[in-house]
């Protein structure tokens, strides 16, 4: 182990201590394990209100990371259930700064059955829905789409309960059933069930989710293989309310305290159609266009701008820089870590696979504004070794919310290997 990087060391060491507490199962092949490295960093955007913020000496745009990680995979036999356990030792190192690490269960789950019905308790990886750029329906992950890196899914806490057949399934789950009631996002408590159904070449999905604090919602999905090169699929989903932040009217034009609140808003609508087409090449194209009701209106970033453009004319005034430049970043709160930007958007990617290899080009286009996210990424796939790198670029019109975030590029470079 002392050949390893000094950041993989430490994180080896921790899982090695996990494997060491079930000698027993140490060689068993449902055990398994991935080490992997990975650079992470961008240019900073050189316009608009959070460009201005960093320029005052508030770093908004996030620093370059060098992370390094070990994870482990296994699952136990215990009397008549299974213990499916994940554990991720993380080590990060950003530039200018220390060493940060950490050591997190992404899933830790004991399941049983009998027959065609099924039962879980603990913490799962659950992602539902059947588009890739955006999930409407995706009602207990709520992962994130369209990241830069694809990391590791962190499971939610859930008691579950499944039934199977051939041609149908069934799922019921209490998700974060110990959170608080007031709690927002993914960490709201809340019934989700899901039923699915196989028709030929056609899958059905109903869905239906009750959350403690956004209330009802329920949705409908379907995917068809229309032959061995085209594939079809369809998701919409109505939402009861729905969380978003507002600027607080009794905010002052320069605020000492962050003047963005959490919301519960009405009602709200999410849909997405999207298709498919693949080459004997293996040469895939995949096409989706989406409206998310619940992401910021086009009203909402007309008051953005307009704020941005009076804390401009703060600073031009002579105003304190760091009271404006802190108000600047807060605007930042309008971006969500999850989540669409505008309500409509555009997506494509083409991609082919050779060899081990694949590279692949995305974009994400939002009509209104004409922001445009463009992704270029290459990876080899060996039996065991995985190399990848990736560059994103932010394009449009000087306007377009894509061109507002804080970096205007970033990129990537992985190392993985599996044991």
């Amino acid at each position: 182990m002392t050949c390893l990087p000094p950041l993989w060391r430490r994180a080896a060491c921790a899982l090695a201590a996990l494997l060491a507490a079930t000698p027993s199962q140490a060689d068993d092949p449902a055990w398994h394990g991935v080490l992997r490295t990975y650079w992470q960093g961008g240019r900073a955007a050189n316009a608009g209100p959070l460009a201005a913020a960093d320029a005052a000496g508030l770093a908004i745009s996030p620093p370059s990371t060098l992370n390094s990680e070990a994870q482990l995979q296994g699952a136990l036999t215990l009397g008549g259930a299974q213990l499916r356990v994940e554990a991720l030792a993380r080590q990060r190192r950003r530039s200018g700064e220390g060493e940060q690490g950490r050591i997190q269960f992404n899933e830790a789950q004991l399941s049983g059955g009998s027959g065609p019905w099924q039962w879980t308790v603990g913490k799962k990886v659950l992602s539902w829905d059947v588009g890739q750029g955006f999930r409407p329906n995706d009602l207990v992950q709520q992962e994130t789409r369209r990241s830069l890196l694809n990391l590791p899914l962190e499971g939610r806490s859930m008691l579950l309960g499944e039934y199977f057949s051939a041609e149908r399934a069934w799922s019921l789950a209490a998700v974060n059933p110990t959170a608080r009631r007031s709690a927002t996002g993914g960490s709201e408590p809340a019934l989700a069930a899901r039923v699915y159904q196989r028709d030929g070449d056609a899958d059905w999905h109903g869905f239906a989710r009750l959350g403690a604090h956004t209330g009802a919602s329920v949705g409908a999905a379907a995917a068809w293989v229309v032959n061995e090169s085209l594939e079809l699929h369809a998701s919409a989903r109505y939402l009861r309310h729905h969380d978003t932040l507002r600027h607080s009217a009794d905010s002052p034009p320069l605020s000492a305290s962050n003047p963005w609140l959490n919301q519960r808003q009405g009602s709200a609508r999410q849909w997405l159609i999207g298709g498919s087409w693949t080459t004997a090449e293996q040469i895939s194209l995949l096409l989706e266009a989406w409206r998310d009701g619940a992401a910021p209106s086009a009203a909402d970033w007309r008051g953005w701008a307009a704020r941005n453009a009076e804390l401009s004319r703060y600073a031009a005034a002579g105003a304190p820089a760091m009271a404006v430049a802190g108000n600047q970043a807060w605007q930042a709160q309008m971006f969500p870590t999850s989540g669409n930007l505008r309500r409509d958007s555009l997506f494509a990617r083409l991609s082919w696979t050779h060899d081990g290899w694949q590279p692949t080009l995305d974009a994400l286009y939002h009509p209104q504004d004409g922001g445009l996210m463009l992704t270029a990424a290459l990876s080899w796939q060996g039996d065991r070794l995985k190399l990848e790198a990736g560059l994103r670029r932010h394009a449009g019109p000087a306007s377009a919310l894509i061109r507002q975030l804080p970096q205007r590029s970033q990129a990537y470079a992985w190392l993985e290997w599996a044991y």
